[in-house]
């Protein structure tokens, strides 16, 4: 007779489930974000060639250019160092990329959805507080359930948690380390309550991945709509001519409302999907130290912003928080991930924690 399944297991199962679907419905909005960017270079290739376009339209469309060239280069970074890292981790001899969570292979039109999700500036960085590699070292966190980096390394080593700052991360690599330690508890009632505290962080996140996936078919459905005025667009521009003083007025402000139409279509390309960003980034660390005149060393401040997401919207008691600590204090494979050592991790860490919650808490009522 198999043993029955504790409630974190079957909430972490309910986790890895909505984390299945989410990524299935990112690979879905790629395609559609795809379509999109085609029907994008379309248009854009025609107004390329029609001559005398006034300056201020010219430097708006050209711009808008830009941005969809980031977007896709990002799309490209993150296809590009899946693959490799994909490719350095089944040389070492290992299975998979995170079981029940990771798209087997990932292509052009997934990192595209990946793109969109996590979102791009007109300077190519992320629009949340990810950036850089670390906005692809997400990607890959969402992609791998955080066994896979940039560059082939383990999530598990270095600044792990610097790419696991949002919720996508703590799902899969933050609950998944009460399995390898956290819940090695003698006493039974801290053990439940552990567990109790786990659950509640795992339930939250489902919420959250069933709120993306309801503004994820939102955003495929405007960027459906936006993708057929594109077409329509694209084919009475083709019958406009090439110059831009030979056009009636009537057509003159046509192009202009296109012009309109692609700025809006290019935000649906680079804008992020609301509902999987952080829920605490370095902006909400820094007003809080502002606040607070605390100082934080730089070695803690990603610490600070990770444990902040894990325990977004979770109510402690003091009993609560030095389980936690403890909890913490003891797991090796935790203590490693950060680079902090036992002595390291003090009780204040989480006490600033949970005081800085308290604070964002406060500023998100107003």
């Amino acid at each position: 007779m198999s043993k029955k399944k504790s409630r974190l297991k079957l909430a972490q199962e309910q986790t890895e489930s909505s984390i299945k679907k989410t990524n299935e419905k990112i690979g879905e909005l790629g395609t559609y974000s795809s379509q999109l960017c085609d029907e994008l270079n379309t248009i854009q290739e025609l107004f390329d060639d029609i001559r005398n376009v006034p300056s201020e339209k010219q430097l708006e469309y050209e711009k808008l250019k830009k941005i969809r060239l980031n977007w896709k280069q990002q799309a490209e970074k993150i296809e590009s160092d899946y693959k490799n890292a994909a490719a350095i981790k089944a040389g070492k001899g290992a299975a998979g990329v995170g079981a029940g969570v990771a798209v087997a292979a990932l292509g052009p039109t997934a990192a595209m959805g990946i793109a969109t999700t996590f979102g791009v500036a007109s300077t190519g960085t992320a629009i949340s507080t990810l950036s850089g590699a670390a906005a692809t070292n997400a990607a890959l966190a969402w992609l791998g359930g955080g066994a896979l980096a940039a560059g082939g390394g383990g999530m598990a080593t270095g600044n792990a948690l610097l790419a696991l700052a949002g919720p996508v991360g703590w799902a899969i690599a933050g609950v998944a380390l009460v399995g390898s330690g956290l819940l090695l508890w003698k006493g039974k009632s801290d053990q439940n309550r552990l567990e109790d505290i786990f659950t509640l962080i795992s339930k939250r996140d489902v919420k959250s991945y069933e709120l993306a996936i309801v503004e994820i078919n939102e955003r495929i459905n405007r960027i459906q709509d936006e993708s057929q005025k594109l077409n329509c667009a694209t084919e009475k521009t083709r019958a406009f001519g090439l110059d831009y003083n030979l056009m009636p007025e009537a057509q003159q402000y046509e192009l202009g409302s296109y012009v309109n139409l692609m700025n809006s279509s290019t935000q649906l390309l680079v804008n992020p999907i609301t509902g999987l960003q952080p829920k605490y980034d370095k902006d909400d660390l820094k007003e809080y130290i502002a606040f607070s005149k605390k100082k934080i060393d730089d070695k803690q401040k990603s610490l600070m912003v990770s444990l902040s997401n894990l325990l977004y919207k979770i109510d402690l008691d003091e009993k609560d928080k030095t389980l936690l600590w403890k909890s913490f204090k003891g797991n090796k494979k935790f203590l490693s991930s950060i680079g902090m050592s036992k002595k390291d991790f003090e009780f204040s860490i989480i006490e600033t924690v949970t005081d800085a919650l308290k604070h964002k808490y406060r500023s998100e009522k107003g």
